[in-house]
């Protein structure tokens, strides 16, 4: 029995020094970067700026695989069904929790566990000329008396869809919603006066805004942004709204804590390197590191928002 006991407790031994081991050593070899999005576009670019400025941070390469449909959430389910090991990450924004609330997906956020919010890119309530209003205090007035007859362009059943929403339900105004796929197809139909108003964002209408064809009525971030410093936020007008196409990085449910929080801690360090910061505010982004409960807090405030606002995105 002596004999049995022993060996019970130096196995025991062994396997909490192996763990122990294995928690200080991670990673040992890749970490693969499931992008459910294709090659070329804005999340796609964002990301691969992360995985190849990480790995002196991390200690390990981060190849990308590009796992692309139905709105990211095919690429989002193959993550989410490998190994709760620390070698697998993925990445989502609010699509994901527009796509669950109007069941695109029975996957959701909290599916997986949260390890760093790493790009902000916020999103403007653009307008096209009018004789109505020239300013966010105007358009408001002439909005509340004109009920769904101001036309707006979003992607319906995306997130611009839901900025738009969100708009409307702190303001109390009701508008005329016009579809198109991408944001500089609406961009494109505001300058053409086929619009009065669209969700968009600096790179897709500044170039518009500064030669007096479009106007920046409102800022969606947190402050007033060095690129729009004359544009108010939304706060600025009494809302807590923050209307931004964020990028953050999850893994598989599961993942021990250790591991999260060394992936955390190099894309918190990757967050302050100034090449990094230089090449994605190139690409039309910011950087706005948020940690894991950071991050968690985000999409936890934005999925009741979300889930307020589920028969607006279902029309």
């Amino acid at each position: 029995m002596a004999i049995r006991t022993g060996f019970a407790a130096l196995f025991t031994a062994a396997t909490l020094v192996a763990g122990s081991v294995s928690a200080q050593t991670y990673p040992e070899r890749a970490v693969e970067f499931i992008v459910p999005w294709s090659p070329g576009g804005g999340s796609d670019i964002l990301m691969r700026l992360v995985a190849n400025n990480i790995p002196p941070f991390l200690g390990a390469d981060m190849p990308i695989i590009n796992i692309p449909g139905v709105g990211g959430t095919v690429g989002l389910r193959e993550a989410s069904r490998r190994a709760a090991d620390g070698y697998t990450i993925s990445q989502v924004h609010e699509g994901l929790l527009v796509a669950t609330e109007t069941g695109i997906t029975d996957l959701a956020w909290d599916d997986f566990d949260t390890i760093a919010l790493m790009t902000n890119s916020p999103q403007y309530l653009v307008a096209g000329p009018s004789e109505n209003y020239s300013n966010f205090e105007e358009f408001v007035t002439y909005a509340e008396a004109h009920p769904n007859e101001i036309s707006i362009g979003v992607t319906l059943g995306g997130v611009p869809h839901l900025h738009a929403a969100m708009i409307e339900q702190a303001f109390g105004l009701q508008f005329k919603y016009v579809g198109y796929e991408g944001t500089g197809e609406r961009i494109r139909a505001l300058v053409g006066g086929n619009l009065d108003i669209a969700i968009g964002d600096v790179s897709s209408a500044k170039e518009f805004v500064d030669n007096g064809d479009l106007t920046f009525l409102a800022a969606g971030s947190v402050e007033r942004l060095a690129a729009t410093p004359d544009v108010p936020t939304f706060t600025e007008f009494g809302h807590d709204l923050e209307l931004s196409v964020t990028r953050g990085i999850v893994t598989p449910k599961g993942v021990p804590q250790e591991v999260r929080d060394t992936l955390e801690a190099a894309f918190e360090k990757l967050s302050q390197d100034p090449n990094y910061v230089e090449q994605t505010n190139n690409s039309g982004a910011d950087v706005d590191f948020r940690g894991q409960d950071a991050y968690r807090a985000y999409l936890t405030k934005l999925d009741a928002t979300v889930k307020s606002l589920s028969s607006v995105l279902a029309e």
